[in-house]
């Protein structure tokens, strides 16, 4: 599909310009006239070399502006002065880029959520299908508000767990890179003078002056393996049955594991009750949930959950069978699909488990930080006592 440039005319008679997306010129001329517009000009839209990596706008951009806009919505401004208004307060140019995109082709008699899909890399299918809900129920000022809700408390989550990440990784950075400097600048110096003494070392001080030297004559090749060995993992990673095997390992790690299963159903719940509550069908917003389930395992599950139900069976049997989710969030599910309220029982698993996740990071960095700890004074130890070794020899022999 290729995307065209175009300047047409609507049925008010306001001339503007916009862009869709057709198989080739014809097939966007054709589009153009079912929507009642006049045609002007239409052109292919030229390739552009853009060195961004990703789409230059973050998760937490998105959330300001669903916020924004929702607000602005339920005071009753109309839609497109409300992206006009947002477009001038955005600071982050990408994203002032896409929402002036978004009035093109409002303007030119698009839906909302048909303005939304053409950028797929910066609105996910949750949040479109949340629109088109909004838009076809003529509720969209409520949608984006439990939109705004919905990326908010993920952010918080993601802050969460980036904060409490972050004291371990720094501590395990200082680690090896006290032990690298060591190798790199204090050993060759004690090297030097084993050198000048011409005695045979013992053996812990031989290993630590080949890492030494292994360490400086191959310094290029380290950093090239390291390079090489990332993007063979994600390589790798790439491939389906194999990142299947990679995350259902995950998910069986000690205390890891407990922290992904606790996060997904988190992100699990929420993201159904969400969808549900928005007046999306239960078998698509399934299928959508399980895109956002960020691990294949529980992707792998929650679509076979889907079939399932489309298969006349209630949610609660594959749920039991698919063994990812504890048996607490498998009846809070059941009793609320037999009361007819599943999306709020399931934002209400989503609350609960939260605070679980809370509790999960706090236990994967109260076990982090000790290991990298030890690990940090058992080599800096185990250095510093190999160079000193051959000085008791010496000592021994005077």
């Amino acid at each position: 599909m290729a995307i065209f440039l175009y300047k047409a005319q609507n049925a008010q008679g306001n001339v503007f310009e916009g862009q869709i997306e057709a198989q080739n010129k014809e097939e966007a001329e054709s589009l153009l006239r079912r929507k009642r517009l006049v045609i002007q000009s239409v052109k292919k839209k030229p390739t552009e070399i853009n060195l961004t990596i990703g789409t230059g706008i973050k998760s937490a951009d998105i959330s300001r502006f669903t916020r924004m806009f929702s607000s602005m919505c339920s005071a009753g401004l109309p839609m497109l002065q409300c992206l006009t208004i947002l477009e001038e307060q955005m600071e982050n140019p990408a994203l002032r880029d896409v929402i002036h995109k978004l009035s093109m082709s409002i303007n030119g008699g698009s839906s909302l959520a048909e303005a939304l899909s053409l950028h797929p890399k910066v609105f996910d299918k949750l949040y479109c299908n949340m629109v088109a809900a909004g838009e076809a129920g003529g509720i969209l000022e409520g949608i984006l508000l439990r939109l705004a809700d919905y990326q908010e408390s993920n952010e918080r989550t993601k802050r969460k767990v980036k904060k409490a990440m972050m004291y371990p990784m720094i501590v395990l950075f200082v680690a090896v890179g006290a032990v690298v400097a060591l190798l790199t600048f204090v050993v060759p110096t004690f090297a030097n003078m084993f050198v000048e003494m011409g005695a045979e070392l013992p053996g812990p001080t031989q290993i630590v002056m080949d890492a030494s030297n292994l360490i400086q004559d191959y310094a290029l090749l380290w950093v090239v393996l390291i390079v090489a060995a990332i993007v063979a993992m994600r390589t790798v990673l790439k491939v389906p049955h194999l990142r299947l095997k990679f995350d259902t390992l995950l998910l069986k790690a000690p205390k890891i594991g407990d922290l992904l299963t606790k996060t997904a159903v988190a992100r699990f719940g929420r993201t159904l009750g969400t969808l549900l509550n928005a007046g999306v069908s239960i078998i698509d917003a399934l299928q959508v949930t399980a895109k956002t389930a960020g691990n294949l395992a529980v992707e792998k599950a929650i679509l076979r959950i889907s079939q399932s139900i489309a298969g006349g069976k209630p949610i609660v049997e594959p749920m039991k069978e698919c063994g990812i989710f504890p048996p607490m969030v498998v009846q809070m599910t059941g009793v609320g699909e037999k009361t007819g309220n599943l999306g709020g029982m399931l934002l209400k698993v989503a609350d609960f488990y939260d605070e679980e996740v809370d509790a999960a990071v706090d236990s994967v960095t109260s076990m982090l930080e000790p290991i990298i700890i030890v690990f940090m004074g058992g080599a800096v130890g185990f250095i510093m006592v190999a160079m000193y070794m051959p000085m008791f020899s010496m000592g021994d022999l005077v």
